[in-house]
């Protein structure tokens, strides 16, 4: 019987494990370096587990990893401020692993400005 309930627990366990996995640290992007871009969102992708916008810098597209989209709603900025063609700043670091790629910690649209952390 406690053999049955054990492996019980470890199979319900198990989807969990998966959530962990898919999830990713901050780890791999550098405080220490601040960016500040000002463009127009190119594209979005309004799902989670986080949002991604697409902006063009000087001629680079810059992949910024937003909040997740509960977040982003509870801290009023919806889909329909982030349309392609909207004037945005986006403040955060950038990847240490993947070139033109920013994880952002705030984002002024629409004259105002989202904490997103």
């Amino acid at each position: 019987m406690r053999y049955k309930l054990t492996a019980l627990c470890l199979l319900g366990a198990l989807p969990l494990g998966g959530v962990a996995l898919a999830h990713h640290g901050w780890g791999s992007y550098d405080a220490a370096r601040k960016l500040t871009l000002s463009s127009t969102v190119q594209s979005v992708e309004w799902q989670n587990p986080h949002v991604q916008i697409v902006v063009d810098d000087r001629g680079k597209s810059w992949d910024a990893v937003l909040a997740p989209p509960f977040r982003m709603s509870a801290r009023g900025l919806s889909e329909d401020m982030l349309k392609p063609g909207t004037s945005i700043t986006v403040e955060g670091y950038p990847s240490t692993r993947v070139e033109n790629e920013m994880r952002a910690e705030r984002i002024t649209a629409g004259g105002k400005t989202f904490e997103l952390r």
